[in-house]
């Protein structure tokens, strides 16, 4: 009796080729990432993913331990590939404006290349229930990007200048604000496709810059009293 041919194997089998180990976990993130974009953290089961991946769930097992693990390796993917591209958008820069501009349209890069990756950190990496590796995450987002702006500080002639420490602590506490504008905007051009990029992009570094600018150049509004 002939042997069947490869094209011919069920795809499961087909699945099943010999891959590296560092091939084969890449595949199941990819996977991964699919399904935790699409259904949601709470509702993916390991199953879903070994579906999506053509293998069984004891493989995907055997690369992570549990779906926490899995679903903090697919996050810190996608959070490490977007902040490894902004060294170069940074080194781009020139000004504290151009940087915001970059960073704005890095961002948009990633919506419009990978919007499940998006989807993904949008629906998921601000929720303080799924535990350490995350807020670690999240904590890597805001000190790089408390370190760029507090690098841009330049107040005005003649007015008080902060320490560096106290100008970092106040930037700490201005980038989860821009953070948080962003995603929710990011998220709303994902529902609305029809709107161009370039209106998308040009209202962020608005909203941003008028007041990232004010703000770097020590303007402050005095703390209301009790």
């Amino acid at each position: 009796m002939s042997r069947p041919s490869p094209r011919h194997l069920p795809g499961a089998a087909r699945a099943r080729r010999r891959l590296s180990s560092q091939a084969r976990r890449g595949e199941l993130l990819d996977a991964a990432l699919r399904e935790f974009s699409s259904r949601g953290y709470y509702l993916t089961q390991m199953e879903h993913v070994a579906a999506a991946a053509g293998v069984s769930k004891a493989l995907v097992y055997q690369h992570f331990p549990s779906k926490e693990e899995l679903f903090a390796a697919v996050t810190e993917q996608v959070v490490e590939g977007f902040m490894g591209r902004l060294p170069e958008v940074l080194s781009k820069a020139g000004d504290a404006l151009g940087a915001w501009r970059g960073v704005v349209r890095l961002l948009c890069d990633l919506v419009t290349e990978r919007p499940e990756a998006w989807a993904l950190v949008a629906r998921h990496l601000d929720n303080p229930e799924l535990g350490a590796p995350l807020r670690g995450l999240r904590e890597q987002v805001t000190e790089v990007f408390a370190t760029v702006l507090a690098g841009y500080y330049d107040p005005e002639p003649g007015g008080a200048m902060p320490s560096e420490e106290e100008v970092l602590e106040q930037a700490r506490l201005i980038v989860p604000l821009l953070v948080g504008a962003l995603q929710g905007l990011m998220s709303w051009w994902l529902e609305h496709p029809e709107v161009p990029r370039a209106k998308v992009e040009a209202r962020a570094v608005d909203f941003g810059w008028l007041g990232l600018d004010r703000i770097r150049r020590g303007e402050w509004l005095p703390l209301a009293s009790d």
